[in-house]
């Protein structure tokens, strides 16, 4: 029911466990690579989540991640969906694009 309810606009449904499209919660440079945190809450925690981006030929190229930590503050979501970001970066490069 609450899927219609969404559906036609109706109900003012709770989707904090989703992730939003919201500005990051920090951003670092790393390698030539742009890495941005966005945390979201999911069950009461903050879901680690974040962006890594590069202009690749002229193209703004992003890989979105999202992974299985929580944190039940904000500041250590933001660390670490920077650390994984970081990682990414170290482990596959531009070939994350691909």
């Amino acid at each position: 029911m609450s899927f219609l309810k969404r559906l036609f606009g109706g109900g003012g449904g709770d989707d904090a466990d989703e992730p939003k499209s919201a500005a990051p919660a920090k951003q670092v440079e790393h390698k030539g690579f742009l890495i941005s945190a966005t945390p979201y809450k999911a069950e009461g925690q903050y879901q680690t989540c974040g962006v890594v981006s590069k202009e690749v030929e002229g193209v703004l190229k992003e890989h979105k991640f999202i992974r299985a930590d929580r944190f039940a503050g904000l500041d250590d979501a933001i660390d670490i969906s920077i650390k994984k970001g970081i990682q990414l970066v170290d482990e596959q490069g531009e070939r994350m694009f691909g």
